[in-house]
């Protein structure tokens, strides 16, 4: 059943708005490499010019990339040196992270480990263009090396994300089918506005343990399998599931719970603009219409014929509940949860949606379409846990890429990760 875009007409034209701030490119004070171009000839009278300076000058800027560079290679040489007092031979130690006579840096590494997690490049892509851009010559064994390396060393960090978003008062969760070995699993995401967290599973019910707070999610009834948490429900769901009887059954009750739902959300982003609670009156109002749509399709839906009951092979009525109508099980589901459905009047720290959760899942579905599935269980797990960091990195503004190589410590112990 196909219904149209929830996304009206406007008068707005296309590309930016006004008031929009815009970017563009701006010419710097101190320019890397300066070419002056001073005329041959008077364009008078023709006759030679002096090769100096004039009197004044104008600029232009060309922004490019350097000429490709050759690889930085550093020597480390642990010396021997022997003590005068008691004639023995110590040597010294290497740097830790330098355990072989020749070796990638951590910069390659952290690049590799980007363009293959954050840009989705696949293997065989990703070992052309290092070799095209950088002459660096990798193989497919050693690109999965350094995203195994890096997964290892950034575990400790997606455990202080995993725990970070157990204890915060809202957090959003969904969960999508991940491909791995041929099979369908799943990656199940947990969100805040500054944290991102995945995980792989078998099952698409394994719940996260120790959850507290309040969960956005868009009605998965497992999700009330978990204990000691408030709900809260996605609306930007409903809007679309009420659009099928809006367009395609008329229902008129359909269109009004839509109309609320849109103005009650006016009503919670302008307490928010105002830093105040949205009236205890106005949360009323709003709850008894509700009820009163609620009521109405109630009404309508009985007034309607039954639905004719399916019949297995045998001619015998298949067992279960009888069948209703899409608008029927919706207004069930809007009267049975309509405090997690209102949620977001009276806790304003909770979204009218679950976009958080679905705009991170949103990236993974886009990696399977461009990198295809996983080959294992663990190449899935290092994902996850890359793009744990990587997801946070991108909402905290850190440089990702410079964020890579550093030590879980590090990341963990930055003032704004918290």
């Amino acid at each position: 059943m196909r219904v149209g875009n929830l996304r009206g007409r406007t008068d707005k034209k296309t590309g930016g708005q006004p008031g929009h701030p815009g970017k563009t490119l701006c010419q710097v004070p101190t320019p890397d490499l300066t070419i002056d171009h001073v005329p041959a000839n008077c364009a008078a009278c023709g006759l030679p010019l002096r090769s100096i300076a004039g009197e004044d000058y104008l600029a232009r800027q060309v922004f490019d990339l350097p000429v490709p560079v050759p690889l930085v290679v550093t020597e480390h040489r642990a010396h021997r040196c022997r003590c005068a007092a008691c004639g023995t031979q110590t040597r010294a130690v290497f740097p830790e992270a330098v355990n072989a006579p020749v070796q990638y840096g951590a910069r390659i590494a952290a690049f590799v480990v980007y363009l293959m997690n954050y840009q989705f490049v696949p293997e065989d892509r990703l070992a052309t263009l290092m070799a095209d851009l950088f002459g660096v010559s990798l193989s497919r064994a050693t690109i999965g090396q350094m995203s195994r390396r890096a997964a290892e060393r950034l575990q400790g960090f997606a455990e202080a994300v995993r725990e970070r978003i157990l204890s915060a008062p809202v957090k959003h969760l969904d969960e999508t089918g991940f491909r791995i070995g041929g099979r369908t699993k799943w990656l199940h995401i947990a969100a805040t506005l500054w944290l991102t967290f995945y995980r792989v599973s078998p099952k698409r019910g394994d719940m996260l343990t120790g959850v507290s707070g309040i969960i956005v999610h868009d009605y998965w009834k497992p999700y009330y399998t978990i204990a000691g948490v408030d709900h809260a429900l996605c609306n930007a769901h409903h809007l679309r599931e009420l659009q099928a009887p809006v367009e395609i059954e008329h229902e008129d009750w359909a269109r009004r719970m839509q109309t609320l739902l849109r103005r009650a959300c006016h009503v919670a982003h302008l307490a928010r603009d105002q830093k105040a609670a949205v009236s205890p009156r106005l949360i009323d109002l709003i709850a008894r219409r509700y009820d009163a749509i609620v009521a109405d399709g109630m009404a309508f839906h009985e007034a309607q014929p039954a639905l004719a009951i399916k019949l297995n092979r045998d001619g015998v009525p298949r067992g279960g509940r009888p069948p209703r109508r899409i608008g029927h099980n919706l207004l069930l589901r809007l009267d049975d949860r309509k405090r997690d459905v209102l949620r977001f009047l009276t806790d304003l720290d909770v979204p009218f949606t679950n976009n958080q959760a679905e705009r991170d899942a949103r990236m993974m579905k886009l990696r399977q379409k461009i990198s295809g599935g996983f080959r294992s269980a663990q190449g899935a797990s290092d994902f996850a846990v890359i793009r744990t960091m990587i997801g946070t990195a991108r909402k905290k503004g850190w440089d990702v890429i410079q964020s890579l190589p550093r030590e879980p410590q590090q990341l963990v112990a930055d003032p704004s990760s918290a």
